[in-house]
């Protein structure tokens, strides 16, 4: 006997069989990320064509950053309406990060495939703070990238100490003044494809302004309470420098944490330094309060400049001193 529900039984959906083909992409063009705006992702091809494109739904929650190389199919024209697909996303060989806090195990891609990260810090109006250079330098040398530093507003005061505190580094420095001419820091960017970083009103947007005139970033002043300026760069952006290489000009932290940083990764960054710890116990920090660091033996032989290792550890003990943006 038939049921009398059976009447209202749902039609089977008519769906294509699974396929284990995928496509190849064949036809794909690399291109870099240069902005991120609310999934849409501006791109820029070898050719100079600009291209506007979301990511592919097999790329799932993959993130997409700038700098990334990427291959890209679809509409790549260019044309005013466009839309391009983003397929791939290329292997990076260097990643900027950075964490909410130091106790945040979060990270945040900042910018990948960058090979110079420049700290941008004026020598007055506001001060510079050495704490927030030296967590910037941390962040470069994690990331694998060279680290570099621009004194901005040098003609209000000397750059003397700033300069002292980071030779024995060896970290490039360019000093910059009011109506002073560029030609170091073009030197120090051209061919390269820098970030530049460093808290509100130390003139960062004003020298983006002026190394790229067509860019167009906001600047603003420093309030004269707070000794802050007001972030105006909103977001990360890859900027073309007309004498050779890219600048990417980066948003103001409001912290800059580094939960994410590994001592082993950056003690690599100094070969001699690493060279003298391979004699350190097991687990060894390598900071002043460690009571049988190799470290302290080898300055003690001068196998190490000693003021070479206090600027290590003192950038390395920044990474538990909070320093606001």
């Amino acid at each position: 006997m038939r049921d009398e529900h059976d009447q209202y039984e749902r039609p089977r959906r008519r769906t294509r069989p699974r396929t284990k083909d995928r496509p190849d992409y064949s036809d794909a063009v690399v291109a870099i990320v240069t902005t991120v705006d609310r999934g849409r992702y501006t791109l820029l091809l070898e050719d100079g064509t600009v291209v506007t494109a979301m990511k592919s739904r097999p790329l799932g929650r993959q993130g997409v950053v700038v700098g990334d190389e990427v291959r890209i199919v679809g509409d790549v024209s260019g044309a005013p309406g466009s839309l391009a697909r983003i397929v791939e996303v290329l292997e990076r060989r260097t990643v900027l990060r950075r964490s909410a806090d130091d106790d945040d195990p979060i990270e945040r891609v900042v910018v990948a495939n960058a090979d110079q990260l420049v700290i941008v810090t004026a020598l007055a109006d506001p001060p510079p703070r050495p704490g927030l250079i030296d967590r910037c330098l941390v962040a470069a040398y994690d990331a694998g990238m060279d680290p570099a530093v621009c004194l901005t507003k040098a003609d209000l005061a000397p750059a003397e100490d700033v300069v002292a505190q980071l030779a024995p580094l060896d970290v490039r420095i360019v000093t910059t003044r009011l109506d002073g001419d560029l030609d170091d820091l073009r030197d120090l960017l051209r061919d390269r494809t820098s970030v530049l970083i460093g808290h509100s009103g130390v003139g960062k947007s004003t020298l983006v302004n002026a190394l790229v005139p067509d860019a167009h970033r906001t600047t603003s002043h420093v309030n004269v309470v707070t000794g802050r300026g007001r972030h105006t760069s909103t977001s990360a952006m890859i900027l073309q420098l007309p004498f050779g290489g890219r600048i990417v000009d980066t948003p103001g932290f409001r912290s800059f944490g580094l939960a994410h940083v590994d001592i082993e990764r950056i003690l690599r960054a100094f070969a001699d330094l690493n060279t003298a710890a391979r004699d350190c116990p097991r687990g060894c920090t390598h900071l002043a309060e460690e009571p049988e660091c190799a470290l302290d033996t080898a300055a003690a032989n001068g196998e190490i400049d000693p003021a070479r290792l206090q600027s290590f550890r003192r950038i390395m003990a920044s990474r538990s001193l909070a320093d606001e943006y």
